[in-house]
């Protein structure tokens, strides 16, 4: 809780700061601020957040319960790389006369690190499934020769 409180702390700090610093800035045009924050909240809110429901329902669906927070660590890694890495695989920005802006095959690079993640997180999944095939089964605490008595019946 208290790292909680703290967080909150610094981030109100972070954002007053932000605030007064956009204030003092003589070039500011508020409604350019106010239109660009306007469409951050609805991309985040109505495209990001809907696909982030719609892959959680998915793995909830498909994954199995002990493999799901791999899972999901690996399908956010993957869509932070893909988020980052897209504008460099379109090319944005790239002058058409000079080839040494932006001069890697991004989109291979791409799709090899979405490649080497995918690589890891079934690696841990399966890491994780030898281990728990290795662990000796629970013994009943009379031991695995003692009988059983039935209990007896409620009322």
């Amino acid at each position: 809780m208290r790292a909680r409180v703290a967080l909150v702390a610094v981030g109100t700090l972070l954002i007053g700061y932000a605030v007064v610093g956009a204030l003092a800035d003589p070039d500011l045009r508020p409604t350019g601020v106010l239109l660009f924050l306007a469409g951050v909240l609805a991309g985040h809110d109505l495209v990001w957040m809907a696909v982030l429901l719609a892959v959680g329902a998915l793995l909830a669906r498909w994954v199995p319960e002990r493999h799901r927070p791999v899972v999901r660590a690996g399908v956010i890694s993957a869509a932070t790389v893909t988020v980052v890495a897209v504008p460099l695989v379109l090319g944005v920005g790239r002058p058409p006369d000079d080839p040494s802006v932006l001069p890697l095959p991004y989109g291979r690079n791409l799709a090899i690190v979405l490649l080497l993640i995918a690589g890891v997180t079934l690696l841990t999944c399966w890491a994780a499934d030898r281990r728990r095939s290795r662990r000796p089964a629970p013994v009943a605490p009379g031991g695995p020769t003692s009988p059983v008595s039935p209990s007896p019946p409620r009322r």
